[in-house]
This record gives structure tokens, sequence and C-alpha cells, in this order.
């Protein structure tokens, strides 16, 4: 079952070196394909109006108070969490940097071009197709191995500098961000909830069936 998997699998195209500045092209697509996913899953959870993952609610609440496009202040935020992990003796691969970027124009994409549904049911079930997108965007990329995202990589140094547990750290994140975002006007609901609550199955599920489709090759 994919809900018991503990480890990020191995395929034929994952990168042996997750600070590889010349990957292979399957790596590489790979990469921007399942960062692709991830960012139009982030968008689409933003466009349903039930509630926004904890750093798009941080950058929802920032955007009522200055003139950028959330994904464009999604960007910066990424920017600033790479900049913490100097002090947590953390280096950005390819694959970080290409988070930020990718996931910003995908957010922006999304929010320009994809329409709000007019009804509430319609809503939660745009939310739940982009929770199921975010997790299955995250583990294409996962698998690709090159460098983790820049708020996974700000978890990992912080729990190696404070020897935490890695789920502890992660929820003091997520509830740090979640609050702030809240506080300056960011929008939580039920499509928060599904995100806090889907993302980990759906990201399992993500890496699942792209090891059994690489396995069959």
């Amino acid at each position: 079952m994919f809900l018991t998997i503990k480890n990020i699998p191995k395929t034929s195209w994952s990168s042996k070196d997750p600070l590889n500045l010349k990957p292979r092209f399957s790596t590489f697509f790979f990469l921007c394909f399942g960062l692709t996913l991830f960012g139009i899953g982030e968008g689409l959870l933003l466009v349903s109006y039930t509630g926004a993952s904890p750093w798009s609610v941080l950058a929802q609440g920032i955007s009522n108070y200055v003139d950028f496009s959330i994904g464009t202040i999604t960007f910066f935020i990424s920017v600033f969490v790479i900049f913490l992990w100097i002090f947590l003796n953390q280096k950005p691969g390819m694959g970080t940097i290409l988070n930020a970027i990718i996931i910003a124009a995908m957010i922006d994409v999304c929010l320009k071009y994809v329409s709000t549904p007019d009804n509430y049911e319609s809503k939660i079930i745009l939310a739940i197709f982009a929770v199921f997108i975010t997790g299955l965007g995250s583990g294409i990329y996962l698998i690709a191995n090159l460098g983790p995202g820049p708020r996974d990589g700000l978890m990992t140094g912080l729990q190696r500098k404070t020897n935490l547990p890695i789920a502890s750290v992660r929820a003091f994140l997520e509830i740090s961000v979640v609050s702030i975002g809240w506080y300056l006007g960011g929008t939580v609901g039920i499509g928060t909830l599904l995100f806090a609550f889907g993302i980990g199955p759906c990201v399992a599920f993500g890496l699942y069936i792209v090891e059994k489709i690489s396995s069959k090759k």
C-alpha cells in the first residue's frame, strides 16, 4: 500500500547527486513536470476560495499590504527561506531554485486564467483535486532528487539544529505561517484542512505511482 512508503523511491531517472547541476534530460524534465503540477495544485486551491495551503495563506495575507501578485510574493518568500539556509548549513540544488520559480509562476497562471466555481460543492471538488495534484507533483519532483524545496530544506535544517522530531518542526512551521497569514487577511477554511490532512497521503500516492510506472520500463 502506498500509505506504508517510508523512503523516496529511486528510479532510472533519479539524480544520484542532489547538487548535480548537469542532470540528464529525463531527470530535468520530470523535475520541471512535477513542480509544474505542484504549482498548479497550489494555484487551484487558491482559486477554489475554500482556503489555501499554509504558505499560500501567508502569501495571500501579505498581498493585502503590497502591490504584488500572490505568485510573486510566494517567490520572494521562497528566496527569503533559502537565505535562512545559510544559518542552517543547507545547500540549495537546482530543484530548490526551480521550485521557487516554477511554483510561483504556476500560481499566478491559475489565478489569472482559471475561474472560481459558482457553487460551494464545485469549490470543494476543485479543492480536493488541487490537493491531489499538489501531492502528485510533489512525489514526482522529490524522486528527481535535485535538491529539496525551500520549505522542506528549512524543515530538515531546523530539525538538525534543534534535534526535535521532524513532525514537531514541520507542525511548528506550518502553524506559524498559517497563523501569520490568517492574521494578515489570508483565507483559512476547509481547503486548508483538506491540504493539511490530505497532502501526506497524496504525496505518498504520487511516489507510489511514479515508482510503479518506472519499474515497468
